[in-house]
């Protein structure tokens, strides 16, 4: 007499295992990674540079350039996106893309133009905040 029952019993008992373990693939997302792409600028950074600086002034301050066109050697192009990942999002770090600076060289090689310095951020999401409190300290 068991028997009927427990045959009527398995493929309810089966439905019910398949269905929560579905339901617990949903709990569980795939794990993505920050994807920061270009030269991650703050707005303090690109104030330190100043019209009449040398290319070598502004690769120490700035870094190397995210595009340098071949064919226009006196443009530099500063370009930043960032998608943050699973752990980003957790911390409410939010995306940044748009953050594009051009600086002009003359043929000199010194600074003759800066534009773009307000798409980047005071502080880049990801990014330690600065240590130039620190850095710029009194000597003891």
């Amino acid at each position: 007499m068991q028997r009927p029952l427990l045959r009527k019993a398995i493929p309810a008992l089966s439905l019910i295992v398949v269905s929560l373990a579905l339901q617990a693939c949903s709990l569980f997302s795939v794990y993505k990674i920050d994807i920061p792409q270009g030269s991650p600028l703050t707005q303090s950074q690109i104030a330190q540079v100043k019209v009449g600086m040398t290319q070598q002034q502004v690769r120490f301050l700035l870094g190397t350039p995210s595009i340098t066109d071949t064919l226009n050697p006196n443009r530099w192009d500063y370009v930043y996106s960032y998608i943050p990942g699973t752990l980003a999002r957790s911390a409410n770090l939010k995306p940044a893309s748009g953050e594009h600076l051009v600086i002009l060289f003359s043929d000199g090689g010194t600074v003759t133009s800066i534009t773009g310095e307000d798409t980047f951020p005071v502080n880049q999401p990801g990014l330690p905040v600065s240590k130039d409190p620190q850095l710029n300290a009194a000597p003891l």
